[in-house]
């Protein structure tokens, strides 16, 4: 565990965590930048040669965005594909380049979810390493577990039931159907302005800028959690830049080391 910002010892304690749910807790979804990138690059360049401009701005635009909705990336692309002006037969509407992303997307995600129902893998190996473990205490130390996603709500729902952790979380919140709106912003400001809670209160996992930057605009303890989505476990150096600059107080990659993130957060020994 790597700190960056000390907490104040007078802090109140912890009584709610938030966690991101892709690339924080579940692998299923892991390499879907592998899926968006040559899907941007389709629709932006159409029929014609693909350049280095193109290829620079949309792996700059989804390393920036991880943890956003993925309707927001989907305007962006809308937006890049008028701005380019090289594909004449792209459609305007961004809720159909949405649906054409997820489906290309869940062909990889479905044939691992069949995988571990069927037994050929188990969820562990699509979880980073310690999170069941680490949800299951959290739980004991009497602190709410929510989950928020920019994956649509159905399937983050489908897919933390699939890997066994949903039974730890008092809510699931994923993208909204056919709605614009940020999941993890909501359950932000609902825990702040709707339960009372101070933002020392509240503790946010995630990998993603997105949710520790809306953390810290609480007043959250963040953990920038830089998996390493290939092992499951340790750092990914690219991630860990990406948190530190937007304002993590401690990165891990994995919860292996349970006891040492608890003790920070002063609720273990």
């Amino acid at each position: 565990m790597e700190i960056l910002e000390e907490l104040s010892k007078d802090r109140p304690r912890v009584r709610a965590a938030l966690f991101d749910f892709d690339g924080t807790i579940s692998m299923l979804r892991h390499g879907w930048e592998n899926i968006m990138e040559p899907f941007m690059i389709e629709m932006i360049a159409g029929s014609t040669s693909v350049d280095e401009d193109i290829l620079k701005e949309v792996r700059e635009y989804i390393d920036a965005s991880t943890g956003i909705q993925t309707i927001f990336q989907m305007q962006w692309l809308a937006d890049t594909v008028k701005r380019y002006r090289r594909n004449p037969y792209a459609p305007e509407d961004p809720w159909q380049y949405k649906a054409e992303y997820n489906r290309r997307l869940m062909e990889h995600v479905k044939k691992r979810i069949t995988a571990i129902l069927s037994g050929e893998k188990s969820p562990e190996d699509y979880l980073i390493k310690g999170s069941m473990k680490f949800l299951k205490i959290l739980d004991e130390c009497g602190v709410d577990i929510y989950a928020a996603s920019g994956t649509d709500n159905v399937d983050v729902v489908n897919e933390a039931h699939v890997l066994g952790v949903d039974g730890y979380f008092k809510e699931i919140v994923g993208a909204p159907a056919d709605r614009a709106d940020c999941s993890k912003e909501a359950v932000l400001k609902r825990l702040i302005n709707d339960y009372g809670l101070k933002g020392p209160e509240v503790v946010v996992f995630g990998d993603g800028k997105v949710e520790i930057a809306l953390g810290r605009e609480v007043g959250a303890v963040t953990i920038g959690v830089a998996s390493n989505e290939e092992k499951r476990c340790g750092v990914n150096p690219t991630k860990r830049q990406r948190l530190i600059t937007a304002g993590a107080h401690a990165i891990v990659g994995d919860f292996e080391k349970t006891d040492e993130i608890l003790k920070w957060l002063g609720l273990g020994e």
